[in-house]
């Protein structure tokens, strides 16, 4: 786990203008540890934000050497390649990285800790995909809690989950409410340092992994946001019974790309009328009264393919007309309207 005094470079080769760089990006916008330069020698010697629309920047690096001189101490793998599996072409560098002696965070699916075994006192490998030990079976147990509980669900895969639910997050915790989050993915749990990495846990266990998750945020969190996976239309996700038989949620909050009719790799597939959508996760949620009913209180919508602000501001009204719920970007405008939707007991408002 990364601890506070942490000095990240992230590894990013070929892909700091590219699509698969989502892990580093994560990092990029949340960490709170200091990040001292991306490694991508297509673009060393400029700034991230020459390169990249992210609101932190750093020095871009051509090489690990570099970015060890500069006193990284840990290589964060910034890059998500399809099927989660590290090309050989990646070694050298993370050996590279482990010979001067700074750790390595993994977010895949390839596990790197059995290959490097021989580190020194305080090195560490961390394959942030590894099931966690003493998993049971799910109980439903998160229903008898007596917080708010907002799972972020969603149209597509990468459509904003963890993202919107970040935000509001942050500006819950910025408000003065006890607020958690709960990390279901790499990026999210190498951000907060604890999570479910839903997509590493057997399905048996799944439900109970984020129940467990879920109670543990719940002992101090009066309000506990879940990442959302996946998409209940999407033909590869499997993690909407898991997350909504673990977190048994309150509430529900939609994340949608502006203007998107089909699914962004799926374009055989049409995004249903919104309003079924949402309904179809209520009642697979409730399942005929035998959990309480979560409520869709609003929709975080990614406005960033669209430049003009007044025509992202028009399509958030139009949703609102289509949808009945009220819209917004919650990193363009801010999220703390999100926290209006979640009508907080009073008790819990700040």
């Amino acid at each position: 786990m990364l601890r506070a005094n942490h000095r990240l470079a992230l590894y990013m080769e070929g892909n700091l203008d590219g699509d698969y760089g989502k892990m580093g990006f994560g990092i990029l916008r949340y960490s709170p540890q200091e990040i001292v330069c991306v490694v991508d020698s297509s673009h060393a010697g400029k700034q991230v934000s020459d390169v990249a629309d992210v609101p932190r920047s750093c020095p871009v690096v051509g090489s690990i050497r570099v970015a060890w001189t500069r006193g990284a101490d840990v290589l964060v793998l910034g890059i998500a390649p399809p099927g989660g599996r590290i090309p050989e072409s990646w070694l050298p560098a993370i050996q590279e990285a482990l010979s001067h002696g700074m750790s390595v965070v993994n977010g895949l699916h390839e596990l790197l800790a059995p290959r490097f075994r021989n580190l020194r006192a305080g090195q560490f490998v961390w394959d942030i995909r590894t099931e966690p030990e003493g998993l049971g079976v799910g109980s439903a147990k998160a229903a008898s809690l007596d917080n708010t509980r907002v799972l972020m669900i969603g149209t597509d895969m990468a459509v904003g989950k963890m993202t919107a639910g970040l935000e509001i997050w942050r500006a819950a915790r910025g408000a003065g409410v006890a607020a958690e989050f709960v990390a279901t993915g790499q990026i999210g749990i190498a951000i907060m340092g604890s999570g479910v990495p839903l997509d590493a846990i057997r399905v048996d266990y799944a439900c109970a992994a984020i129940e467990r998750e879920v109670l543990r945020a719940s002992e101090t969190g009066r309000l506990v946001i879940v990442e959302g996976q996946g998409a209940l239309l999407h033909p590869g996700s499997t993690s909407t019974l898991p997350l909504l038989r673990g977190a048994c949620p309150t509430h529900l909050v939609l994340c949608h790309r502006l203007g998107m009719k089909v699914l962004r790799r799926h374009p055989s597939i049409a995004v249903p009328p919104i309003p079924a959508y949402v309904k179809l996760y209520e009642d697979l949620a409730e399942v005929v009264g035998t959990y309480p009913r979560p409520r869709t209180v609003g929709m975080c919508v990614n406005t960033s393919h669209e430049p003009d602000e007044g025509a992202a501001r028009d399509g958030l009204r139009r949703l609102e007309d289509e949808t009945g719920l009220p819209c917004t970007d919650p990193v363009r405008f801010g999220a703390t309207e999100c926290l209006g939707w979640l009508k907080l007991p009073d008790g819990d408002r700040p």
